[in-house]
C-alpha cells in the first residue's frame, strides 16, 4: 500500500534482522522500497538487495550514486565507475534513479568545490542516461537547486527536505517531489508539518531514510533525538497516518496519491505496478 522511497536497508544496523524487518514492513502495508547507494563500495550491495526480494512484498528498487558525505576520497574514477555502472544496468528496471547525490553543509570538514563538483559530475550522468535523481539538501536547499536548474535534471525526489515555503516552491515548478519521513511527525517541527500541509499534495512523497530519522513513537523523548533510535521501513505506514491527518485525508486516498506521486518522481516504478500499486 505505502512506497518507501528512501531506505538505507544495507546499513549495518540491520545486519542481525534484515529478514524480519522486511516482514515487519511487509505486515505494516509496505509495498515498495527504494535503496540508495551512498558510494562506489556499496553499489553491488543494494543491487543485491533490491534483486534479493524479488519475490515478495515488499518489492525493492534501487539507486546509484556517491552520498556528499562519502565525498572525501572520491574522484574521477568513482564517477566513472558509477557510469558504468548505470550503463551495465540501464535495462534492468529494479535501477530507478541516481542517488543518493548533492551537498551537504551542515557536516563540517566537507570540501564544499569538491562537493559540488561531484555532484553536477553526477547530474550530467543522470541526464546522459535520463534517469531521476535522488537529493541530499541538508542545509544546501539553494546550492543544490541552482546546479539541479543549470544540468537540466527535472526528475527526482528532494529527501528529508526542510526549507522554507519558497525554496519547496522552486523545487515543485522544477518538476521535483518533496520527500517527508521522520521528522515531520514530531509536533515541534513546525516548519515541515506548515510545508506538509501547504504544499500541493501532488508535489509528496513519503519516506523513512532508515535507520536514521527515526519517528517521534520512536524516539527518547519528546524533544525529538530521533537519532538514538533505529528507524525500519514498517514507519513509513505511520508517516503516513500523520501525513493523512495534517491533510485531512484518508488513508486509501492518500495511498492512491502517493502512489502517483511516486510514480511520477520515479517512472521506472511502473515496472512493478502490479505489486507496489494500492489495491
Amino acid at each position: 500500500m505505502w512506497i518507501d522511497t528512501h531506505c538505507h536497508l544495507d546499513a549495518r544496523e540491520f545486519d542481525a534482522d534484515r529478514p524480519s524487518v522486511m516482514a515487519a514492513a511487509c505486515a505494516a502495508g509496505i509495498s515498495g522500497i527504494v535503496l540508495p547507494a551512498v558510494a562506489v563500495s556499496n553499489f553491488d550491495v543494494v543491487r543485491a538487495l533490491a534483486h534479493g526480494q524479488s519475490g515478495t512484498a515488499p518489492q525493492c528498487v534501487y539507486a546509484l550514486g556517491i552520498h556528499p558525505l562519502y565525498t572525501p576520497g572520491a574522484g574521477q574514477a568513482d564517477l566513472d565507475v558509477l557510469r558504468r555502472e548505470v550503463a551495465a544496468s540501464i535495462n534492468d528496471p529494479r535501477l530507478v534513479a541516481i542517488g543518493e547525490i548533492g551537498l551537504d553543509f551542515f557536516v563540517s570538514g566537507l570540501d564544499a568545490a569538491h562537493q559540488t563538483w561531484l555532484y553536477v559530475e553526477q547530474l550530467k550522468i543522470a541526464r546522459e542516461f535520463d534517469l531521476p535523481v535522488l537529493l541530499h539538501v541538508r542545509k544546501s536547499q539553494d546550492q543544490v537547486y541552482a546546479q539541479l536548474r543549470r544540468v537540466g535534471v527535472r526528475q527526482g525526489i528532494a529527501h528529508a527536505f526542510n526549507g522554507s515555503n519558497e525554496q519547496a516552491r522552486r523545487y515543485i515548478e522544477h518538476g521535483m517531489k518533496l520527500g517527508f519521513g521522520g521528522n515531520v511527525t514530531f509536533s515541534r517541527a513546525r516548519q515541515i508539518r506548515r510545508l506538509a500541509v501547504d504544499v500541493p499534495i501532488e508535489a509528496i512523497v513519503l519516506e523513512t531514510d532508515a535507520p536514521d530519522i527515526a519517528p517521534a513513537w520512536l524516539s527518547d523523548d519528546q524533544f525529538g533525538e530521533q537519532h538514538k533510535a533505529r528507524n525500519t521501513p514498517a514507519e513509513v505506514a505511520g508517516v503516513a497516518d500523520v501525513v493523512a491527518g495534517l491533510r485531512g485525508l484518508a488513508q486509501r486516498d492518500l495511498a492512491d496519491i502517493m502512489w502517483r506521486n511516486s510514480l511520477a518522481a520515479l517512472p521506472r516504478l511502473a515496472a512493478f505496478a502490479d505489486i507496489m500499486a494500492p489495491r
